[in-house]
């Protein structure tokens, strides 16, 4: 599974539990796009979590 290239978020691992309280394994994902971004003056393709995108973490291309 991939993970964002500037702050790291990766997936994480929970119980989900019902109504009547029974648990089970749930797993929640990042929400992940996979941009062209300008590093060092040379554009690279990274996974980045749309929380980086909206805060103008990274410099796209």
């Amino acid at each position: 599974m991939a993970k964002c290239a500037i702050c790291g978020k990766s997936v994480q691992f929970g119980k989900q539990i019902s109504h009547s309280h029974r648990r089970s394994n749930k797993m929640w994902k990042p929400n992940l796009k996979k941009v062209r971004v300008n590093i060092d003056g040379t554009h690279k393709r990274i996974y980045v979590c749309t929380n980086c995108l909206k805060g103008n973490k990274v410099e796209r291309v």
